[in-house]
């Protein structure tokens, strides 16, 4: 099926690290404003954004690597997210972007901070906007905001908490809807608030489906560990890379210049949450997984909450963060309430 909308241009652009696809309003010129897609995902969901977006901003949207027409080389997880923050880098330079407004999204949310915190004093961030992010201290097995380890092996994250039957549907290329463990049944459960129905459907669907499947890719390789729930993150793959024994972004206060910061989130997310349901600590503490040490050792993951820390501090070392709550709307703000979406995003852009 055609995955691209009209008036969106795809290219395949050749890097020093590998040769990224990236999609770009047809004609468009001004201030570039590049999209950073999330996990099991790709640029296209950022389509209706890129042809919304006010002029005079030029939208551009990157597949990382893995994901759509990138290159599909492998992911080190032993360097948390730089592989892609390296690769959005290389990119950003390729495509001679002397400013660079970035938007992430979720794991992209990861992969921009990243981005800045590796480039303190060299960075070309214009603005960031991270929506819906992944915590600064990773997905899964911390407490706390400031995210102390609940256990030091880093146990409770990584690639062995993927859904098997999740794992297969991808690499099968399910379309269908009659498992709720089906690509298009997860996007519409938890990408959106339901009961909304996203317009561009079958075509997230397909971007879903870009995801390369693997020990290398998604979800990654995992080992055995002793402490609860019995695994703990592998070396390799995408749920790895934010493991909090790989991913940690504790402090930003020695960036600069500090771009401002927006931080959109959906209030209904059920995936980067106090309460997710992605959380094995979560789940466990509802009875879901066997097992649960108890929330004096292990509490769910207050992803929000860690969030806020790190940016407070990013505030009180001189730099400024606005938090936007976006009512009624659930992991992909821009997918299911993108009128007040875009009118955060625009704001912001205005006053960068």
């Amino acid at each position: 099926m055609e995955t691209l909308l009209s008036g969106i241009t795809l290219e395949r652009v050749p890097t020093s690290r590998l040769t990224v696809a990236v999609l770009s309003v047809t004609g468009r010129t001004g201030p570039a404003v590049l999209f950073v897609h999330g996990n099991v995902s790709s640029s296209l969901f950022w389509q209706p954004t890129m042809l919304a977006l006010p002029s005079p901003y030029r939208g551009l949207a990157i597949d990382l690597r893995g994901f759509g027409g990138t290159d599909p080389e492998p992911v080190d997880a032993t360097r948390g997210l730089r592989d892609y923050a390296d690769d959005l880098a290389a990119a950003i330079e390729a495509l001679g972007l002397d400013a660079v407004h970035l938007v992430g999204w979720s794991m992209g949310g990861g992969v921009v901070m990243q981005y800045l915190a590796d480039r303190p004093g060299t960075h070309r961030v214009a603005s960031l906007t991270l929506v819906d992010p992944v915590s600064p201290f990773g997905f899964g097995g911390t407490r706390g905001v400031d995210g102390v380890l609940c256990d030091p092996s880093g146990a409770g994250s990584g690639a062995g908490g993927a859904n098997p039957e999740f794992v297969e549907r991808l690499a099968g290329q399910d379309r269908g809807d009659t498992s709720v463990l089906s690509p298009r049944q997860v996007l519409l459960a938890h990408y959106v608030k339901p009961p909304y129905v996203p317009e561009h459907l079958d075509i997230f669907v397909e971007s879903m489906l870009s995801t390369r499947v693997g020990e290398d890719y998604y979800p990654g390789d995992s080992r055995p560990a002793a402490g609860w729930p019995g695994f703990g993150p592998g070396d390799r793959g995408v749920l790895n890379t934010m493991a909090p024994t790989h991913f940690r972004i504790d402090d930003l206060s020695g960036v600069h210049p500090k771009p401002p910061v927006l931080w959109l989130r959906g209030a209904d997310d059920v995936i980067v949450s106090d309460t997710s349901l992605y959380d094995l600590a979560y789940l466990g503490s509802l009875g879901a997984v066997p097992g649960w040490p108890g929330a004096q050792t292990w509490p769910p993951q207050p992803m929000v909450a860690q969030t806020r820390g790190v940016l407070d501090g990013y505030a009180a070392a001189g730099g400024r963060y606005r938090e936007a709550v976006i009512e009624d709307s659930g992991h992909g703000p821009h997918l299911d309430q993108p009128e007040r979406f875009l009118a955060e995003l625009a704001g912001h852009l205005a006053v960068a």
